[in-house]
């Protein structure tokens, strides 16, 4: 295929509209332009700002955009809103070309060839809707509901996303968090009681510990400018991470551990701070259960102890601990949020929770997040569920009884579609997610596809799901749709469109709805539109939606009285988990070593870059005009005994797959590791920037599940590498 750029005149042409032409219902959607127009936002040539929400990543920050003749040609940040505070990252600044990029798909297609031609056909969304829900229907009636595998990454329309699954009876749903965060959120369940508490909110921070939290790049963008702001007042950071990563670039210490043996260097802090007796007494006998028994367990973890491990000089872990203990309750061990790295990472959390408990650190650096997503908000009115009596095909609960149903075990999930254990699955829908991508060993995954009867998408490109799939739903972008309402800290914030859909994208409260209704579960989806079911979600609150939309947020009702309550069984913090303890796993945090490469190969590194957001913004042209070609990151040392020139071919290979990709030299990186950055090696031809770009980590990584909390350890496949 050729690919087609948008050069920056182009884009202008694109996107400045026609002079003098009317805002209502033009280029704006009515709603937003009538509103708009009172509240002086806009013009009538349709020239102004309005507030909306971003989604290029999933911390939804607030912004602004500017709209010039009705069409949308800059973004800024909301400053209102605590994520964004006036700013947006760069991937919040380039959102406006995915809306506007040439390889949208705005219209349904069809496809009409082999899975993984790229042939599709168009179809008008009456003959895509009704082929989907025949199919699924068909699926249902020869095996039955649990036969649908439903997938998605978590959005705002999650809640009829999972209307429709558990609607439908299926009890099969993949979600992206195994592959990303299931360890820190199991840890801090089980310790806590809470999925993830607020952090790097204390203005007098002194100490911070980064376990391979690279927050420079990350998406938690606010997270990101509070640890600036610390820095620039002098807040010491230590940076634990085999890289030399951007944010191990701001750090007062880099400390290039060994992979793998986070946990050691964790449990040496815990043995240090209390065989000194550094913690928190008070705060200890008052708010937590346990601590006899941890402090037991970590008195065999010495600093020498793990400095054999961890390749860290015992001394410098022992100031360390003695360092953090005398800045707390000022101080803050962060879990970081992609804890998906070795089969030991559960047990890594749970040293990191642990650690903050005892120092006392609660509504000072760490508190507990006000309010779940839905909390306070109204509902359209629906039936409950029906009774699901299949077993999951991700082996949730039965093999990982403490994992969350909704959190899943992605990889076990498409595992067991291969071997068809305990049934086999037939049908796939997916929405806003890229399994041929993110999920380890894209060849299985592929296999996996290959026992699927039907396959459907919902997104806005043809990514590499979406190329094999058989049917593909057009989804509005963010920048040209109503979602549901979130609240965020005192404010509830709305996404609105900001022009007018393009091509015939629809929302996915609308596709959900319609699809729902061609499935014979209307009664889950009771609004009539996406207006009505946002009206429906503020009427608890006394709010209008027209009241919402001139600033883009109204106040939110929340509790914000610091509290010492968590919901644990012992309703306390609880460093010994008899939840743990009861279904066979230890339950104070325990060493559990990591497997180690051969001599002659390397560890498998990946991460963010401030210039993609996982699997999903690679095509973006603004982006990926500013992204560094992804090359492999190779010890100097290393390349300089085999003969390795920067800028070189290597080919990389692991017991499941192999890539040929540049190498980049450089000291950034330890002697037994490499680096690849994510999202790239695609296979759809309908990604005319991404495709032929970079290689696939995906190819590369070896399933491996921790078996606590199911993540997935990308970290833990072993590659070799090879000039050519």
């Amino acid at each position: 295929m050729t690919k087609t750029y948008l050069s920056r005149r182009g884009f202008l042409k694109l996107s400045g509209g026609t002079a003098g032409a009317i805002a209502m219902g033009q280029f704006l959607p009515p709603s937003v332009a009538q509103v708009a127009a009172k509240s002086g936002l806009i013009n009538a040539r349709g020239d102004g700002f309005i507030p909306t929400m971003c989604e290029m990543c999933v911390w939804r920050c607030g912004l602004i955009a500017k709209v010039k003749g009705g069409r949308v040609v800059k973004l800024d940040g909301n400053p209102d809103h605590p994520h964004s505070k006036g700013h947006l990252c760069v991937r919040g600044q380039s959102g406006l070309m995915n809306t506007y990029d040439p390889d949208r798909v705005l219209t349904p297609l069809i496809r009409v060839g082999k899975r993984g031609e790229g042939k599709f056909r168009r179809a008008t969304w009456d003959e895509a809707l009704d082929l989907t829900a025949r199919k699924m229907l068909d699926i249902k009636a020869k095996y039955g509901p649990e036969a649908m595998v439903f997938s998605s990454t978590h959005n705002l329309s999650q809640v009829q996303f999972e209307n429709l699954l558990y609607g439908f009876g299926s009890p099969n749903y993949g979600t992206q968090r195994s592959l990303c965060f299931n360890a820190m959120i199991v840890a801090n369940l089980l310790t806590y009681g809470m999925e993830e508490p607020e952090r790097i909110y204390d203005e007098q921070l002194k100490y911070v510990i980064l376990t391979g939290r690279n927050l420079m790049e990350a998406i938690s963008t606010s997270e990101t400018g509070a640890l600036s702001e610390a820095i620039a007042r002098g807040v010491k950071v230590v940076s634990l991470d085999p890289r030399f990563t951007k944010t191990a670039a701001k750090s007062t210490e880099w400390l290039p551990i060994k992979p793998g043996t986070d946990l050691a260097f964790h449990l040496a802090l815990l043995n240090v701070i209390i065989g000194e007796k550094l913690y928190n007494s008070s705060f200890v006998e008052s708010y937590t259960t346990g601590f006899d028994k941890l402090a037991q367990e970590v008195a065999q973890y010495t600093p020498e102890w793990a400095a054999s491990i961890t390749e860290i000089a015992a001394d410098t872990i022992r100031r360390i601990a003695r360092e953090f203990a005398a800045a707390a309750p000022h101080a803050l061990a962060h879990n970081g949020w992609r804890t998906s790295n070795f089969v030991n990472s559960f047990q890594t959390q749970r040293a990191i929770t642990v650690l903050n408990a005892l120092v006392g650190n609660w509504n000072v650096t760490m508190r507990a997040a006000a309010g779940g997503e839905g909390e306070g908000l109204g509902k359209p009115p629906q039936p409950p569920y029906p009774r699901v009596a299949a077993a999951r095909l991700d082996n949730v609960p039965a093999k990982f009884p403490v994992v969350p149903l909704k959190l899943g075990v992605f990889q076990e999930l498409r595992d067991s579609i291969i071997s068809g254990k305990p049934y086999q699955a037939h049908g796939w829908f997916i929405a806003r997610q890229n399994p041929v991508m993110s999920l380890p060993d894209r060849t299985k995954t592929l296999e996996a596809f290959r026992k699927m009867d039907f396959i459907a998408t919902v997104d806005i490109f043809l990514n590499d799901t979406a190329w094999f799939s058989d049917v593909v739903l057009p989804e509005a972008s963010y920048l040209e749709r109503f979602d549901p309402v979130l609240p965020v800290g005192d404010k509830v914030f709305l996404r609105q469109p900001v022009i007018d859909p393009q091509g015939e994208a629809k929302s996915a409260l609308w596709i959900y709805k319609q699809l729902g209704e061609r499935l014979g579960l209307g009664d889950y989806f009771q609004y009539t539109d996406e207006l009505d079911y946002i009206r429906q979600q503020l009427a608890p609150l006394g709010i209008s939606l027209e009241s919402i939309q001139d600033k883009g947020y109204a106040p939110f009702p929340v509790n914000d009285t610091p509290t010492y309550t968590w919901n644990t069984p012992s309703g306390k913090i609880e460093l010994d988990s008899a939840t743990l303890s009861n279904v066979g796993f230890a339950s104070v945090p325990t060493w559990e070593a990591p497997p180690e490469p051969p001599a002659d190969q390397f560890y498998l590194l990946t991460g963010k870059v401030a210039q993609a957001t996982q699997f999903a913004s690679q095509n973006n042209q603004l982006l990926n005009k500013y992204a560094d070609e992804p090359r492999l990151w190779l010890n100097d040392k290393v390349a300089a005994d085999r003969g390795i020139a920067d800028g070189d071919w290597l080919e990389v290979t692991s017991k499941v797959g192999q890539v040929h990709i540049r190498v980049k030299v450089t000291p950034g990186i330890r002697h037994d590791c490499v680096y690849m950055t994510p999202g790239y090696g695609h296979l759809s031809q309908g990604l005319t920037t991404a495709f032929g770009r970079g290689a696939c980590d995906s190819v590369l990584h070896v399933t491996y599940t921790d078996p606590v909390s199911g993540s997935q350890a990308l970290s833990q496949t072993f590659v070799t590498v090879r000039k050519v």
